[in-house]
């Protein structure tokens, strides 16, 4: 049965769009969507007022059959991103010694209707 969701537009793009709306009312400016390296992404980058860069894994579960959004972010994907901070820092910053920290943002149900969490993972 064919989806109703634009041909380019992969699945976690509403809850990404979600998430930055959300990020921005928090006063922060989201420099960078989807930073990827080789083996890694980070879903959203932003910077607070006060200069510190955040580092944002969005994910969304519709239903917990498979557990919750939270549940789905493993050791390794932290890891993951660890690395893409480190390299975004390096690569974008010139450095990597700024004040930055890394969090998951969780949306339990619909991307557009469901229950946002914000989780501080390292900082």
């Amino acid at each position: 049965m064919p989806t109703s969701r634009p041909r380019g537009i992969h699945q976690g793009a509403a809850a990404e769009a979600r998430a930055a709306a959300h990020l921005e009312s928090l006063g922060r400016e989201i420099v960078r969507r989807n930073y990827r390296i080789p083996g890694g992404e980070i879903d959203l980058v932003s910077r607070e007022p006060g200069g510190t860069l955040v580092f944002t894994e969005v994910r969304q579960r519709r239903q917990a059959r498979y557990g919750s959004a939270l549940d789905s972010v493993t050791p390794r994907k932290l890891a993951l991103m660890h690395r893409a901070a480190l390299e975004y820092l390096t690569r974008e910053c010139g450095r990597d010694d700024l004040h930055c920290r890394l969090e998951v943002l969780t949306i339990e149900g619909e991307a557009e209707t469901g229950t946002l969490r914000l989780l501080v993972v390292e900082g």
